[in-house]
């Protein structure tokens, strides 16, 4: 008993700091979901109104523009540049991962890290080249700029994880498909493919996340045609004021296609970034 009391304690000790900090994240998330559902001044008011009136007028307002208007041509061009980014991502990053992984090129490690250094430079640093470029090319307010932005920025990272994945393949089952005939795009698709499913699963999401949250390069590279939804919700701060309840159920709705996402592949989402932490 004297053994298995403070470990007892000290359990109980770590569920209850874990229980505060998940409540420490999450206490916004609930005051922004709270602040969707009340008016403008009720909102607004100072102390704020925990027992006001509840309202769907925030989201009548998001929901209620035709297909042409408000919210949805934004929704469109972000669903748009975030799926066709993660899908070139993809289609990028195993060829890569497996020529790094399954059949090593000379000086793997080096080239891994360069895909890593990549990343280290800060995204405004970029900003101002790119925005020329665009600009002189005559490629600015253009979604498909945004899905090679996006497919850069994602491809270090989607190269990195599936690397880490594809170490787990055995290499006799890629062998005796290669001893059958198989070619190196039909060992991809029906040997490699299958087998790291979770982890694609969990790259793709990723990336997904990445390029539908993405406000810098979106806010400065596009103007009305390729406005995102992140670039939709700075419209709400205005010179008349900033409309919290709207701005909450605007952000609410944006976010439902990342949660929905999150939620349907939360299986293989937990597989793939749990593949190989366990031997």
């Amino acid at each position: 008993m004297t053994v298995t009391k403070p470990r007892n304690v000290r359990g109980a000790a770590l569920s209850l700091a874990a229980w505060c900090a998940g409540l420490l994240f999450f206490l916004p998330v609930a005051w922004m979901v709270l602040t969707s559902f009340h008016s403008e001044s009720d909102a607004a008011s100072n102390p704020p109104a925990f027992t006001a009136p509840l309202t769907l007028d925030g989201y009548r307002e998001f929901f209620g523009t035709s297909i042409w208007d408000g919210p949805w041509p934004p929704l469109i061009n972000s669903a748009t540049a975030s799926v066709a980014s993660t899908l070139l991502v993809l289609l990028l990053a195993l060829p890569a991962a497996y020529a790094l992984t399954i059949k090593p090129v000379r000086a793997w490690r080096d080239v891994l890290f360069f895909f890593l250094s990549t990343k280290m430079l800060p995204v405004v640093a970029g900003l101002l080249p790119v925005f020329l470029f665009a600009r002189n090319i005559g490629f600015l307010d253009h979604v498909w700029l945004l899905v090679i932005l996006y497919t850069s920025m994602n491809l270090p990272i989607a190269v990195w994880m599936l690397q880490s994945f594809l170490a787990e393949v055995p290499v006799s089952v890629i062998e005796a498909a290669q001893l059958d005939g198989a070619r190196l795009p039909a060992v991809l698709r029906q040997v490699v493919a299958p087998i790291v499913l979770p982890g694609i699963a969990a790259t793709a999401l990723i990336c997904f996340i990445f390029s539908w949250n993405e406000l810098l390069f979106a806010r400065v590279l596009t103007g009305v045609r390729a406005e995102t939804a992140p670039v939709f919700l700075t419209s709400f701060i205005t010179s008349q004021g900033l409309f919290l309840a709207q701005l909450s159920a605007a952000s609410i709705a944006i976010s439902l296609p990342v949660l929905a996402a999150g939620f349907a592949a939360q299986d293989k989402l937990v597989q793939g970034l749990s593949l190989g932490a366990v031997k």
